[in-house]
């Protein structure tokens, strides 16, 4: 437990901090989940415009620190991949 004030409001930002990180990444994963499952699909276009979607989620979270931009680079750097080699 926080021993001063200014220890007390610390850990009360950091798990602020914590939920909002957490909820972030949750909604990347799931922007990711979607590319793949219309990769599954079988439908270019839809994989195409999920995609999309998507790249603005991941640099969002580069932008923030919450993600390495190597990570969200090899993210939509596979997915693109993966698209490409549609039929």
């Amino acid at each position: 437990m926080a021993n001063t004030k200014s220890a007390e409001k610390a850990a009360h930002q950091a798990e602020k901090h914590r939920a909002r990180n957490v909820a972030l990444r949750t909604r990347m994963r799931s922007a990711v989940r979607k590319v793949t499952t219309a990769i599954a699909g079988g439908d270019k276009a839809a994989a195409q415009a999920t995609y999309q979607a998507a790249v603005p989620v991941i640099d969002t979270l580069v932008n923030k620190r919450i993600i390495h931009r190597n990570k969200a680079a090899r993210h939509k750097s596979h997915l693109a991949a993966r698209i490409r080699a549609m039929h």
